[in-house]
């Protein structure tokens, strides 16, 4: 089964550029703009990888991760955050995110990395079948 990527942002050119970049590539993705619409599509349909926003109206982006933490455990999160606050990436990731990338996004990195904790989904699915 292939990487099915889920990407939470709320700044729409953003969030357009990264689907046609996955898209490209034939990875599929499914965009969502806000915490809640994020978590109701996980609730909807599996995915491998969320890249998940920190800054967001309303339900800010450590709110959605520990939901997702809590419904989806087995899903893997990437956390974007912008310069000013890698401690909210850092923080992020003590709650149980994978990584983190900064903003403005070098795909490259980003791609890597969602492939690497897609990986890192599929051993853990693979463990949680045997025990």
């Amino acid at each position: 089964m292939g990487l099915r990527v889920l990407a939470v942002d709320d700044e729409a050119d953003f969030i357009e550029t990264l689907v046609k970049r996955f898209t490209y590539r034939q990875i599929p993705v499914t965009a969502a703009a806000s915490g809640p619409e994020a978590l109701a599509r996980l609730d909807a349909e599996p995915f491998d990888v969320v890249i998940l926003d920190m800054r967001m109206p309303g339900m800010d982006g450590l709110a959605v991760l520990r939901e997702i933490k809590k419904r989806h455990p087995l899903v893997e999160v990437i956390i974007l955050t912008g310069h000013a606050s890698v401690e909210a990436g850092m923080q992020g990731m003590s709650l149980g995110a994978y990584d983190y990338v900064l903003k403005p996004v070098d795909f490259g990195e980003l791609l890597e990395k969602a492939k690497k904790a897609h990986e890192r989904k599929q051993l853990n699915e693979a463990r949680s079948r045997q025990a």
